[in-house]
């Protein structure tokens, strides 16, 4: 009982932390390249931007801000072209609306 309370803590806690990100001022410091495309159709994630911590979701678009990059799961950085791009986003209007189009590239916000 004891461990299994241990597990599902550990477990939980990179669940709250999965989709807290960070942007960064330079692209060396980041572990995604981020470009924010104008059409739906283009994109690989849709994002929906949360007002809490606690509202981040397990790598399905749901995205956190952090202040700080220590409190980011992952440090990202927006370039101006796609073809620089790891990730390409689209960002949508409602939470429901977010997640994945091209599960590929699903492992670089793991």
């Amino acid at each position: 009982m004891k461990y299994s309370l241990l597990i599902f803590m550990f477990l939980f806690s990179n669940i709250l932390n999965a989709q807290k990100v960070f942007s960064v001022e330079y692209s060396s410091q980041a572990d995604v390249k981020i470009y924010v495309v104008d059409h739906e159709s283009q994109a690989d994630l849709k994002v929906y931007k949360v007002s809490y911590a606690s509202q981040v979701g397990n790598n399905d678009g749901n995205w956190f801000f952090t202040d700080y990059a220590s409190q980011a799961k992952k440090k990202i950085y927006f370039v101006s072209n796609s073809s620089s791009a790891d990730v390409k986003i689209f960002y949508v209007n409602y939470s429901s609306q977010a997640g994945w189009r091209n599960k590929n590239k699903q492992y670089l916000m793991q």
